[in-house]
This record gives structure tokens, C-alpha cells and sequence, in this order.
């Protein structure tokens, strides 16, 4: 299985998930105040988004590193 490929596709995901919570969250500030919980519902998706994308990033320095 190439990790690679399995990691690109859940940070597309992550990011379709992290979008729609942000709407959300801007939809119930129109709506009043909103709970804590969907104040804070972007937080997991945005900490997965930055691991798998530093990974991401990371990735074409470490493989010419391993060619070398």
C-alpha cells in the first residue's frame, strides 16, 4: 500500500471537513452565540491538516535525500 497516496487523500478530506465546520461556525455566530463546542469544532481538523501537510511538505526533501 502506498502511505503516500493514503495520506494525500485524508488531507483532501480533512480539508472538505474543516471547511464545512468553519461555515457552520460562522452560520451559528450569524444565528447568536454559539456553544463552546461549535466554537471549537474546526480545532481537530485544522491540528490533523497540519501534520498530514507537513508531511506532505516534508516529503520531496526526505525522498531526494533517500536517492542520493
Amino acid at each position: 500500500m502506498n502511505w503516500n497516496k493514503y495520506i494525500r487523500q485524508v488531507h483532501r478530506w480533512l480539508s472538505m471537513v474543516f471547511t464545512v465546520t468553519v461555515i457552520a461556525n460562522f452560520a451559528a455566530m450569524a444565528l447568536g452565540t454559539p456553544p463552546a463546542w461549535v466554537v471549537y469544532s474546526p480545532l481537530p481538523p485544522l491540528f490533523l491538516l497540519l501534520f498530514t501537510g507537513l508531511y506532505l511538505f516534508a516529503l520531496p526533501y526526505v525522498g531526494n535525500r533517500r536517492s542520493a
